[in-house]
């Protein structure tokens, strides 16, 4: 038998393969400058140039000149280590961001998604006293639901997820709080009204300010657990696609009550 003249290519594992390929970069000068900032994140507010590199495809001769127009734009910063991270102009941008749009105006389409994604009525709280009052609301079109109006007030002592989330972040007792502390929601179950529950999840502004409760309300034969806590993923995905947070930020403390 002859021997092969095209051997096979020697098999490479899944995780190598992934590594071998780096994303390809955008063809456009501007893509590839917003191609950098958008590797910044949360969990990675510092990266280096090899890191920046593996991130947008570019070459580092290239990723050099577009960092140095970025920095005399305030848009990146560079630190004498050398590592990169978000300049002073984005913080002024997201500030006009801020002033150009109302919280209802950014606030709606997430509870729009929340509703669509899971079927059940969504709604956003905020403390007033002793009482949680109805801002925002999206309701489910299922025959067998629960209803909320825009401007609802119902007392915090009442229960529900939402209200726990208000008092934990707001500097009153809730016997939720080890709940929300592990996981940054609080669920109940047919606890301020029969056969509905819900999950509650903390709402954070940009620049880390605690603004209220989203609450995803159904009831509870199909809104169980396992839908609760898929439901308080898709909150978290969608806040932070409208820049909100569902999380305090770091050296974030809960004021006084």
């Amino acid at each position: 038998m002859k021997p092969s003249k095209n051997p096979p290519a020697p098999s490479v594992p899944p995780g190598e393969a992934a590594q071998a390929s780096p994303p390809k970069p955008p063809a456009g000068v501007l893509e590839r400058g917003i191609s950098i900032l958008e590797c910044f994140r949360e969990d990675r507010l510092r990266m280096s140039l090899r890191e920046l590199a593996e991130c947008t495809g570019l070459d580092k001769a290239t990723l050099l000149r577009l960092l140095g127009v970025l920095q005399r734009a305030r848009m990146v910063h560079r630190f004498e280590s050398g590592s990169y991270a978000p300049g002073p102009a984005l913080l002024h941008m997201g500030m006009l961001y801020r002033s150009t749009f109302d919280l209802g105006t950014r606030l709606q389409p997430v509870l729009h998604a929340v509703m669509q994604q899971t079927g059940e009525t969504v709604a956003f709280y905020i403390r007033s006293g002793d009482d949680r009052v109805c801002l925002y609301r999206e309701n489910t079109v299922k025959e067998v639901r629960h209803h909320v109006e825009v401007g609802t007030r119902i007392p915090l002592a009442a229960g529900g997820s939402s209200a726990h989330i208000l008092l934990a972040f707001t500097g009153s007792p809730t016997p939720h709080q080890a709940e929300i502390d592990a996981t940054g929601y609080a669920m109940t179950r047919a606890e301020r009204v029969d056969e509905m529950a819900s999950v509650a999840l903390p709402v954070f502004d940009g620049d880390g300010t605690f603004l209220g409760a989203l609450v995803v309300i159904g009831l509870a034969s199909r809104h169980n657990v396992v839908a609760q806590r898929k439901a308080a993923d898709i909150v978290r995905h969608e806040l932070a696609l409208q820049g909100f947070a569902s999380a305090a930020p770091n050296g974030w403390r809960v004021p006084a009550a």
